[in-house]
This record gives structure tokens, sequence and C-alpha cells, in this order.
């Protein structure tokens, strides 16, 4: 018998049923918190390896558990001294006792635990809470039901840095830290630093963040160094990049599993346009719903990570765009991983290094609490559809510290969308041909594509001169599939034209019609 741990005394099966629920409401397992009503234990996880590159997986040191039958007997073995009496020989004797699985998951099975404190997630590093102040003392924190597990444990971060202090990190970070990646521009090094301040200011912010997109003209620019300097101090998760839907879902499903602050679909082949509709769905949405694989169970996760990618001459497409921030790199060179001279020799090993995360992330924690001090002024001249509160927060953080730029491409993140090219390009030929002028049907508006066989071996010209809008495999969509086609642009403006659709009274099929602006 262990003196030092709390004493539980079962006896039959419902008793020990009411006595656990009481215990556990009175706290006495520790690190046990609630998450939408069911138990978790956060506990640290052995063997798991330090990232070894910037493209490599960094968990946080601590995960949380759901408990199960088997998790629970083991946290009563181990924190308690739970015993029953037993009868022998007609004398009563005290024997340390495991409950049966049976009773263990009819406790687990309730859903309200009001005395137990609401897990509503992990951290790897500080962040500001939604009343301006840093939560920084590793641990549960009572005020927003975060636990911070700090990967890169580090000296308190003054409430007011010093004018030294504040002028020290203002040139590190931009002066060395960032000072040798080839920006294509200067929003490009503004939305970079707005995406590493992402992670500590979303809770402060509260408001949906938008996706980053890091793109460069040539391998070895640095643009996973740059996702590594958020993904490695908060923990990332680093993801292949899949065109199935279906597959992406299951990828991102899976994620949320896993107790990291940053998503990284890293390198993604070359020239790929990004128009995912599930991607886009979850940018926009608090939470993410979905069926635990194999099972009818559905899964509800806090949709808290920041989701970025990484590749060369990427693009977007779809509704991806107005959801997107963009960093281009353009090294001007054939072989980028010669250039020398850098603020910093060897930066993909130096943010390797936990010593120098600390460095990083103490930097960009003193220029946060700086600008609260100065009572977090926000940019009111950002506006970004559904991340309008994350784009004045972050944009007010960074004119508080004289960066300029920032947002200053968005332009170019619409100039990047392919399929807005293409439907733009379809409407403006169809707008020109004179046997389109009228309303049309969606048979009619086929046909019109359709080109004579060759005569004496040559084809006569594309009328569309390749302008039709194509299916996903390159050829011409059977009706069915152009009519789903143009039900979805319906109303929506490329370029100077918009489609529009009517009903047919007589025969209620579809009508097109392309309209231009006035």
């Amino acid at each position: 018998m262990t003196d030092d741990k709390p004493y539980i005394l079962v006896g039959t099966n419902p008793e020990t049923i009411r006595t656990l629920v009481c215990e556990i409401n009175g706290n006495t397992l520790p690190e046990t918190y609630v998450t939408d009503g069911a138990l978790v234990h956060v506990e640290r996880v052995s063997g798991s390896a330090r990232a070894a590159s910037t493209d490599a997986d960094s968990a946080l040191p601590v995960a949380a558990a759901t408990l199960t039958a088997p998790r629970l007997a083991g946290l009563l073995a181990e924190h308690t001294y739970t015993y029953r009496n037993q009868l022998v020989k007609k004398v009563w004797t005290e024997e340390e006792y495991t409950p049966p699985p049976g009773v263990l998951a009819a406790v687990l099975s309730r859903r309200e635990w009001p005395g137990v404190r609401p897990l509503r997630g992990i951290v790897g590093a500080p962040v500001l809470r939604e009343d301006g102040t840093l939560l920084q003392a590793p641990g549960y924190d009572r005020k927003t039901g975060l636990y911070l597990a700090a990967k890169v444990p580090m000296e308190l971060v003054p409430d007011k840095p010093t004018a030294e202090q504040v002028a020290e990190s203002r040139g590190f970070i931009l002066d060395r830290f960032l000072r040798d990646f080839p920006w294509v521009a200067d929003a490009d090094r503004a939305n970079a630093l707005a995406l590493m301040f992402t992670p500590i200011l979303r809770r402060f912010a509260r408001g949906l963040t938008p996706f980053g997109l890091f793109t460069a003209t040539m391998p070895g620019s640095g643009k996973t160094i740059l996702t590594a300097a958020t993904g490695l101090v908060y923990g990332q998760s680093v993801l292949p990049w899949t065109d199935s839907e279906e597959e992406l879902r299951k990828v991102i499903t899976s994620v949320f599993a896993k107790q990291v602050g940053a998503v990284v679909f890293d390198n993604i082949v070359e020239g790929t346009a990004i128009r995912s509709a599930i991607l886009a769905q979850l940018l926009t949405a608090p939470t993410w719903t979905d069926r635990r694989l194999g099972s009818s169970a559905t899964l509800e996760f806090a949709n808290d990570r920041a989701w970025m990618a990484t590749g060369n001459n990427l693009s977007v497409g779809g509704d991806m765009p107005s959801r997107t921030v963009l960093v281009r790199l353009d090294p001007k060179t054939p072989k980028p991983e010669e250039r020398t001279g850098f603020a910093i020799p060897d930066l993909s090993l130096w943010i390797l290094d936990p010593a120098n995360q600390r460095t990083l992330l103490w930097h960009l924690l003193v220029l946060v609490m700086d600008w609260c001090a100065a009572g977090a002024p926000k940019a009111t001249g950002h506006v970004m559809r559904q991340f309008t509160p994350w784009a004045q927060t972050v944009g007010g953080l960074l004119a508080h510290h004289g960066v300029t730029g920032f947002l200053g491409n968005a332009e170019d993140v619409h100039g990047e969308d392919v399929d807005d090219a293409e439907w733009t390009a379809f409407l403006t030929k169809w707008a020109t041909m004179p046997d389109l002028d009228e309303w049309v049907t969606t048979a009619a508006l086929r046909e019109s594509a359709k080109r004579d066989l060759p005569v004496d071996g040559h084809r006569p010209p594309d009328p569309w001169d390749g302008a039709f809008i194509l299916n996903e495999q390159g050829r011409l969509p059977d009706i069915r599939n152009l009519a789903a086609r143009l039900r979805g642009q319906v109303g929506r403006w490329h370029g100077d034209y918009v489609l529009r659709k009517a009903t047919d009274s007589h025969d209620k099929g579809a009508r097109w019609h392309v309209e231009r602006k006035a």
C-alpha cells in the first residue's frame, strides 16, 4: 500500500460506478480532462524523434488520448490505491482491486462531467489569449482550456518589452532571419511574416485563418524553411498532396487526430493547380466533421491548425483564390543552392536546432507583446471575406512594426486562378459568336463546339479557337456534364462577363446567355 496515493474504496458494481464517477469529477486522476463529453488524459509521448529536416513531421511532446477501460484501469493503478474489502474465512481483509472492464466502460459512457476541466486544445508554444495576455506557463490554462506543451521551453516574455528588446527582435526577424529569401515583392515578405505570427494570434483574432501558399520559380529557394519556422515550434504534420477529393478528406481527418499546430502539403508537383472544394470548405469552417474510417461514428474537430502548401510554380483555382495568402520566391539564378553571403548560413540546418527555434520564437513573441502594450491596434483597411478579423489583426501588428506590403499581392492570387482564366476565355469567346447571342440550350451550345471531319487531310478551324470549356479529361463534355458545369458558374463574373440562366416555360429546359458588364 502507498500512503501518498488517494484511497478509493469500491464495492459492488453499482457502488463502484458511482464511486469512480465521483472521484473523476473530483479530479482525483491527474491530467484528466473532458473534450466534447469524452474523458481524455494528457500524457508525454516516448520515443518521438526530433525533426531531422524542415520537411519532416514535428510532433508535440504530449498527446491527449481518449480514456478507454484499459486506460482507466492503468490510471487507477498508477495514481490511486483502489481497493475493496473482502471476506476471507470470516475475516474482512483489504485488497487492491481493479474494477472489471464492464464497470469501467459504464463509467466512461457518461457525457456529463461537471467537475472535470475542459480541454480545448494542445499548443506547442505560447499563444495570445482573447484578452490580450500571453499564455506561456506550461501545462493547463484555465482561462482558455488550452494545454501548453512547449516544444522549446523558454524564459518568460515580458508583458511590456523594453525599447531595446523590441529593436533587437525587429532587427533579428527582418534583417537576419528573413533578409536573404528571394522575395518577388514586399508583399511576399509581409505575408510570410503574417503566417509566422498566425499560430500566436489566431485565438486573439477570434476568426478563421487563410491558406498559406508558398511557391517559387526554382527548387532550393527556401519555401520549406518558411513553413518550418511555424511548424517546428508549434508542431507540424507534413503531408503529400492528392488530387482525389475523397483521399484528401481522409488525409484531413487523419491529421486532426495529431497534436500539431501546422499542416503542410510539401513539395507539391510543380505546376499543380490547387482547386480542391474539400480544402476550400475546410478553410471556411470553424470545425471539421467526418465519419471515422470504417465506422458510422461521426468525428468533430476544432479547425485550429495553420494550413500551408509549398511547391514550384503552383496556382490556385475554384474557390481557393479568395481563401489564399500568396508568398512568392524567385532567386533569379539557375542554382539557388549556390548562393552565399547569408545573414544566417545554412538556414535549413540552423532552424532544426531547438536553441535557434527558441531564439526565433522569442523575437516573434516580443514583437507581439510590444504591439499588445500599444493597445493591439488593428488595420481597418484589410478586408478578406471570411478572414477579415485575421487580416486586420495581423495587418495591425505588421503596420505597428513598420512592415509594409501585407496582402499587396492579392490580385496576383486571383491572377493565378486557372479556373477563372479558363472561364473568362470561354465567356469572352461566347459573347463574340453571332449564333449564340440569344438564349441557347445546352445542346445547341455543345453543338457549336463540334468540328467537321477532316477533308483531304485538313481539319477545319475550331470556331472556339480552343476556348470551349472542357471536362476533367481535357475533352468536350457531354450535355449533362456541360450543364452541370454551367450551373456552377451562374451569376459568377469572369472578367467583364457573367453567365445567366433561365428556364423555358414550355419544355422546362435550361437556357443560357452571356451578359457583358455595362
